[in-house]
């Protein structure tokens, strides 16, 4: 039976972290949000509350049940969304207490997603509605990194992650995924620079004895539209600077940053499948197809709704994994791999982890279309 690298994001902000309070100061992390979850109008299918309850994802206890769970239906790779702002790291508990500390961890892979956005007030519920609604935008902390900075954070990286025996690797090469491209740029100050900045990240992981490095990049919807990026300097468009930072792949984060989730999840995975073959055929770097489980950020605001995916069960969620498992066979000299999002995000209602709503049905969709890990 052909093996298939599942690799579902985790959201990792589900554990106490001091930093963390400035969003839930409860200091249990979202799960405070979560708690609070309710309803938004008629006929909306919230709330979602997990029924392992409000676990501490940085316990290593915890996670090796996770691990269980999520190999046994055939998850075997964690992206673990991967935070720094002010010269420091944020919510890495999940991943180095929780994860590296695990007994089992060695059952799966991981890699890392650097989520280089700047944050503001989306993730305060007392004030994501005026977030939501740009009534309020402040800003907490800034994704761009100047070199020096970016230098601490790409020895970081190499050091404590790219090290580890079961860090993803395609062909041998650590797989680093960037989030924001346009804000990697704003943060270097010029095209010109940032190319200079992933040059010698991809030289220091080489010096640290790899055959090279795997850069993916999250892509958006193509368009022909430049990239916002530094005033007077042309960015260009996203196909354009795939080919001029030549990156190594390329895949999704999420449906709402390409089509219009405001659909029947049938009707969006047909503009989702288009947006794969554009990709596919049209982009040099090999990609990798992202199946969202989801989309509802509701539970984030007191009122805020936005837009909703609708009849994402997980019957449905199964056919969209068998069209990525197509996309994947369809492409024999590509890495077997498939993004998911996500493996908890529970107030964007993109998860896989079981529910009081669907039990434990999105993982039995992923073990019938790809079995165990």
């Amino acid at each position: 039976m052909k093996t298939y690298d599942v690799a579902a994001y985790i959201w990792p902000s589900y554990h106490p972290d001091p930093r963390a309070k400035v969003f839930w100061p409860e200091g249990i992390g979202e799960w405070q949000t979560v708690m609070k979850n309710a309803p938004k109008f008629e006929g909306h299918a919230q709330p979602r509350y997990p029924l392992w309850g409000y676990v501490n994802e940085a316990d290593p206890y915890v996670m090796e049940m996770q691990i269980e769970a999520a190999t046994d239906h055939g998850v075997n790779v964690f992206i673990y969304d991967w935070y720094w702002y002010d010269r420091m790291p944020y919510l890495e508990g999940c991943l180095n207490d929780g994860f590296l500390k695990a007994k089992n961890s060695q059952k799966m892979k991981l890699y890392l997603m650097w989520a280089n956005h700047d944050v503001g007030l989306a993730w305060d519920r007392r004030n994501a509605d005026d977030a939501f609604f740009g009534r309020n935008p402040s800003l907490i902390w800034r994704g761009g990194l100047d070199r020096e900075e970016f230098e601490i954070v790409a020895r970081r990286v190499i050091d404590r992650y790219f090290s580890q025996p079961n860090y993803y690797c395609i062909e041998g090469k650590p797989v680093f995924m960037l989030y924001e491209l346009a804000t990697f740029i704003g943060g270097m100050g010029s095209v010109a620079a940032a190319h200079e900045a992933l040059d010698w990240f991809r030289a220091e992981v080489v010096r640290a004895g790899f055959p090279g490095l795997e850069l993916q990049l999250v892509v958006y919807r193509d368009t022909p539209q430049s990239l916002s990026g530094i005033p007077g300097d042309n960015v260009g468009t996203q196909r354009e600077m795939v080919e001029r930072f030549a990156f190594d792949s390329l895949t999704h984060y999420q449906f709402c940053h390409f089509v219009d989730v405001n659909r029947d999840y049938n009707v969006v995975m047909e503009d989702v499948v288009a947006e794969w073959e554009v990709l596919g055929k049209e982009y040099s770097a090999p990609y990798y197809p992202h199946v969202s489980v989801g989309w509802d950020a509701s539970p984030r605001g007191l009122t805020y709704q936005g837009a909703i995916i609708t009849n994402n069960t997980p019957e449905n969620f199964e056919k969209a994994l068998v069209r990525a498992r197509d996309y994947v066979d369809a492409h024999p000299d590509q890495a077997p791999l498939i993004t998911i999002n996500s493996w908890n995000e529970w107030t964007e209602t993109s998860y896989l982890q079981p529910c009081t709503m669907f039990g434990y049905g999105y993982l039995e969709a992923v073990k019938r279309v790809f079995g165990s890990a």
